[in-house]
């Protein structure tokens, strides 16, 4: 079951990115990521709410946003450490999604997809440095494929003036993505403890306070117009689909991080395909070849993981 959730999970993150290309274009980033994070805490209220007034009716099933949807199940922890946990997580994701939402504004959504694919690729090395893990060969043939994939994404850049040693979105870019790996290793560790709605709703929520602070201090010193666009509340609705189906995976014990990060990354064929009908970007035909020997490292490490366990 877990590995389905994993290809719904990627799916809706294929058309989150497609909403967030086209809402960002030409406006203003913190405003359009704001306004993402209240629609996301809006979509989860009734649950939080209906959770804490009459907790009967949701007790047991999947829409149970309170703590005690753990009780049985998951090991004791205090509400305090509970929030603090989920207080670190709002703030690990929006460093990834402040990066994120400002790389893909100002590159093409088939360099910036393909990037974003390799996020599994770190995530595996992150859990051999920190939790010891061993990689087989079939994993060490997938990370030395992936990285050769983003050897040749770069020429392709190039041919469009995007140069992978100097464009700083580029690096803003990669900052996104390794942010994303910790926010992956960082999702196994609290699943183990907390109950997916009560994570998923709490967080959405942190994001508009913390996404608030932001906004108030950085327009000071900004210029940039907001238009609003209707692509911008399908953000959060594609996100919150996709970022449920995706909690909910990790809930179960046999659930391998490694193998949903690296079915999640299959977002990036529904991407690269607007890319092309919708954004009729350019160079396709090399991009695609590096988009499939991608595909090809994440096939690879996906099949080890399986044989390692």
């Amino acid at each position: 079951m877990w590995v389905f959730l994993a290809f719904v999970s990627a799916f809706f993150l294929g058309f989150y990115d497609i909403a967030k290309k086209k809402s960002l274009n030409g406006n203003a980033v913190l405003t359009v990521l704001f306004f993402n994070t209240i629609f996301g805490a809006l979509i989860f209220l009734p649950f939080t709410i209906v959770s804490a007034v009459s907790p009967d009716t949701v007790q047991g099933s999947v829409f149970n946003a309170s703590l005690s949807a753990s009780e049985g199940i998951l090991p004791a922890i205090s509400p305090l450490k509970a929030h603090l946990l989920v207080v670190l997580k709002t703030f690990i994701v929006l460093s990834s999604w402040i990066m994120g939402y400002y790389a893909l504004k100002h590159l093409p959504i088939t360099i910036a997809g393909p990037v974003n694919a390799i996020r599994p690729v770190l995530v595996l090395m992150g859990a051999v440095l920190l939790f010891g893990e061993r990689l087989n060969m079939l994993q060490w043939c997938g990370v030395a494929v992936s990285l050769f994939s983003l050897f040749l994404l770069s020429l392709s850049g190039r041919k469009e003036g995007i140069d992978f040693k100097t464009n700083k979105w580029v690096f803003i870019l990669f900052g996104a993505v390794i942010m994303g790996a910790v926010s992956g290793l960082y999702d196994k560790y609290i699943m183990k403890m907390l109950p997916p709605l009560f994570v998923q709703s709490r967080f959405n929520l942190y994001q508009v306070v913390v996404m608030g602070g932001i906004l108030l201090l950085m327009n000071r010193h900004s210029s940039a117009k907001f238009e609003w666009r209707w692509w911008i509340p399908l953000i959060s609705i594609f996100i919150s689909i996709a970022d449920f189906a995706y909690f909910y995976s990790l809930s179960y014990e046999d659930a391998l991080i490694a193998v949903i990060s690296m079915i999640r990354r299959g977002s990036v064929i529904v991407s690269f395909a607007a890319g092309a009908l919708l954004f009729r970007e350019k160079n396709l035909k090399a991009k695609a070849l590096d988009l499939a020997l991608i595909l090809v490292g994440l096939a690879l490490l996906c099949w080890g993981s399986v044989i390692g366990n």
